[in-house]
């Protein structure tokens, strides 16, 4: 039986009068692809907040790699890549190599040396991007697909079980998407990183992950990619209000 790493018992939150999330039961396992869908609004970047220890929920459980949130230490074991990560000035003065060892922080602490091997880490780390070749360039003179990959670098550097990821493809170039969902993908195979990936995208993610979760602030559906490939578009559009395309496992995505 698969190790539970994320599991969340009757969460709800609310902010003043508004209810942003409304009995959120969800399990993430080890090993799983999952994309967390739901149009704007609907709660995502809310429950991400709850998932990392953010915020507290308003009512319910969450624990953490089977433990309370409060009682879980180990903060590396989580690898977390902001929306706006990407965001870069581009006269910052850091090399992607210097970046990318800076997510050892979290590990080591703020004023602690860096293992004698960061050099070695940080190669690793980049080449699992296929970013290796940019160590030495300058953060802000990349194009903004390379330095979400620097930023999951970054990330995977403290060598977390999982990686969460917010609205990763904002700002990579429509051409690029496909090889950057492949390069999650090679991740969560070859690396057994299980990964959580929140988008309002419903059919760029489909090449790639396990499972899904509709979110409207309350999950609608959680289960296996094919399984929601089933669904009717009407289902879906009561769910989101709205008309959506499905999840579409040949959806095509310009590489």
């Amino acid at each position: 039986m698969a190790k539970q790493l994320i599991n969340l018992h009757n969460v709800f939150y609310q902010y003043e009068q508004t209810v942003a999330l409304r009995d959120i039961n969800l399990i993430i396992e080890e090993g799983d692809f999952l994309a967390i869908i739901g149009p704007n609004g609907s709660g995502k970047s809310t429950l991400l907040k709850i998932i990392l220890g953010l915020i507290k929920p308003t009512k319910g459980e969450v624990f953490l790699f089977e433990k309370p949130v409060s009682q879980f230490k180990e903060k590396e074991l989580i690898g977390y890549v902001s929306q706006k990560s990407n965001s870069f000035n581009t006269g910052f003065p850091a090399t992607v190599a210097e970046v990318v060892r800076s997510g050892l922080v979290k590990k080591v602490g703020l004023f602690h040396r860096y293992p004698k091997n960061v050099r070695n880490q940080v190669k690793q780390a980049l080449k699992s991007v296929g970013m290796e070749m940019f160590a030495e360039k300058n953060i802000g003179d990349l194009s903004g697909g390379q330095q979400q990959r620097v930023f999951i670098a970054r990330a995977l550097i403290s060598d977390p079980k999982i990686l969460i990821l917010d609205e990763p493809t904002v700002g990579v170039d429509s051409k690029n998407v496909r090889s950057f969902y492949n390069m999650l993908a090679h991740l969560n195979r070859e690396h057994n990183i299980t990964i959580v990936l929140v988008t309002h995208d419903v059919d760029a993610v489909s090449i790639s992950i396990s499972h899904v979760a509709c979110l409207n602030q309350t999950i609608h559906f959680h289960g296996f990619k094919n399984e929601m490939d089933s669904m009717s578009d009407k289902q879906l559009e009561a769910w989101y209000g709205h008309s959506v395309r499905k999840v579409d496992h040949h959806s095509e995505v310009q590489s």
